[in-house]
């Protein structure tokens, strides 16, 4: 027997998914972002559910060497480009596209003797301040492209919202504003559009949009209801009940003893713990599911167990499922009580956690 601590990934939801950011985006392409071994979800799996997609972004080339050795032919697109020049002649033996965001990349270029030419994205800070070329410099940028031999004349253009998902605000205007000016001076491909950017922002879609949360079915707004969508879950996170025990009023429950029951209580016992990648700082109160029925937190997380008050599902016992998020409780609810994000659960589950793939039906 194993822990029964499980991560079930519905494929047919992740290409669900897909077929919104189609919709909402007609006259794009797709890049499909499965970076972080797929948001956590398993890259190659991903990649082949996403077949559909019309290019993969991920952050380096070890993951794009997973995929292309996993037998994954989709174009594939480094966000961060190469780390050093030694990558180089490897993204072209691969033709695996780069992005070019600092000078010293194109040093390297300029310094590397390459039997042919790199495809190329150029990436401007448009208002993230995180990667990207001043905009100011964008014509002395692109004549300098335009004299080195090593980089494909179909250069493509990109930036990055820094707050799309937060619509109202004017940053992601500013931005828009200031990348259409660029836009209308290349000649190359452009891409913008996260998915904030894509199920918001018509005017940012251009030629790529660049989906990745909303594939994996959470939503990519702050509050979550501004722009409803019909994104399917993806994972289920499941675990079961190893204990069921009874706690009288005035005892205290777990670690440092800070929760004390205010009645006599009945207590379960889930095999889940921040050693599975549950968020440790998961107050008491924190929402999940027994048997289907919503239950909650009591207690501190501990490494490889939770507790919780089974007032809401009296008659369960050992063996009996409980849902951390999936189909019964958002993903995104349990960020929102953990002070997190749903990028950051996703991406925290650890290895001794099984992930299992089905394809079930969604409508």
């Amino acid at each position: 027997m194993t822990r029964p601590v499980r991560a079930t990934i519905n494929t047919a939801a992740l290409a669900y998914n897909l077929s919104i950011a189609k919709v909402a985006a007609p006259n794009s392409k797709i890049m499909a972002v499965i970076k972080a071994d797929g948001y956590g979800h398993g890259i190659v799996e991903v990649a082949k559910a996403l077949a559909d997609a019309d290019a993969f972004a991920v952050a380096s080339l070890d993951e794009a060497l997973t995929l292309i050795d996993s037998g994954i032919q989709t174009p594939l697109v480094l966000l961060e480009g190469i780390f050093d020049a030694s990558e180089l002649q490897l993204a072209i033996d691969h033709n695996i596209e780069i992005t070019l965001h600092d000078h010293s990349q194109l040093h390297w270029i300029q310094q590397a003797n390459l039997n042919a030419s790199l495809s190329a994205w150029i990436k401007f800070d448009t208002g993230m301040h995180r990667l990207g070329f001043d905009p100011a410099d964008y014509d002395q940028l692109i004549q300098a492209i335009d004299k080195m031999p090593s980089i494909s004349s179909a250069l493509g253009l990109m930036s990055h919202f820094a707050c799309a998902d937060e619509p109202e605000r004017i940053e992601s205007k500013q931005q828009s504003d200031i990348f259409e000016s660029l836009a209308i001076k290349h000649s190359g491909k452009k891409s913008l559009a996260n998915s904030a950017g894509l199920l918001s922002r018509d005017n940012a879609h251009y030629d790529w949009v660049r989906p990745g949360i909303m594939l994996y079915g959470s939503s990519p707004f702050a509050y979550r209801d501004a722009y409803p969508t019909e994104l399917k879950p993806v994972m289920s996170l499941t675990t079961q009940l190893i204990a069921v025990r009874q706690v009288k009023k005035g005892e205290a429950i777990g670690y440092g003893g800070n929760c004390v029951c205010e009645k006599d209580t009945t207590v379960g016992v889930a095999a889940i713990g921040y050693g599975d990648g549950y968020p440790r700082h998961a107050p008491t109160g924190m929402p999940v599911y027994v048997n289907a029925k919503r239950c909650y937190l009591v207690g501190r997380v501990s490494m490889d167990m939770i507790t919780i008050d089974l007032a809401h599902s009296p008659h369960a016992q050992v063996g009996d499922e409980v849902e951390l998020w999936g189909e019964c409780l958002s993903v995104n609810e349990v960020a929102d009580f953990a002070g997190t994000i749903s990028y950051e659960l996703f991406c925290n589950i650890t290895p001794r956690v099984k992930r299992y793939y089905q394809s079930k039906g969604v409508s």
